[in-house]
């Protein structure tokens, strides 16, 4: 009797990673989970030869939210642009282990506050006092405050000085004992 036998044919290994959601096909089959899994198969020599797949799935990176918010008029910069406007946007980068990692920005701009103006009206040699100053003269003039959110508020005032009625002075004569009627007093 010649018995030959034949040198073992060593497992064969195939390691793998994927990212979380993607797949990999392996033997016909699609995975989508951490796997290890053997199949045996005939060599060229008759002998089985064992394979076997090491699939590892990367955890999921979870989503990256960037929350903004500016005053009207202003903008905001994020990933090399610019906005001024209430925006949500969503860009993919790759991580550090070639994954792919959102990373989202929501922009809040709050609403403009209007102007508040105060408009007075004195008369002649009359004084007003507006923010701690007291004014005498026909007046425009602006101060900006910060609101409880943080942005400008912007108080006017506009004081208008009416002119000085001139004094009427009205002569006439009349003789004693006579009544005189002023027509403008009654």
């Amino acid at each position: 009797l010649h018995l030959t036998v034949l040198d073992a044919i060593p497992e064969t290994v195939e390691e793998a990673t994927i990212c979380y959601g993607e797949t990999y096909t392996w033997n016909g089959k699609t995975y989508s989970t951490t796997t290890t899994e053997s199949i045996t198969l005939t060599a060229a020599n008759g002998c089985d030869s064992v394979v076997t797949l090491r699939l590892t799935v990367l955890d999921e990176i979870p989503e990256t939210v960037e929350e903004a918010t500016i005053c009207y008029g202003e903008t905001y910069t994020w990933n090399g642009k610019t906005y001024s406007t209430t925006t949500t946007e969503s860009i993919t980068l790759t991580s550090v282990n070639g994954c792919d990692s959102v990373v989202t920005l929501k922009l809040v701009v709050l609403p403009a506050i209007p102007a508040t103006v105060e408009e007075a009206t004195i008369c002649a040699g009359e004084t007003y006092t507006w923010n701690g100053k007291t004014y005498s003269t026909t007046t425009t003039e602006s101060i900006t405050l910060t609101s409880v959110n943080g942005c400008d508020s912007v108080l006017k005032l506009n004081l208008h000085v009416l002119p000085p009625v001139p004094e009427t002075i009205v002569e006439d004569t009349i003789c004693a004992g006579e009544t005189y009627t002023w027509v403008e007093n009654g």
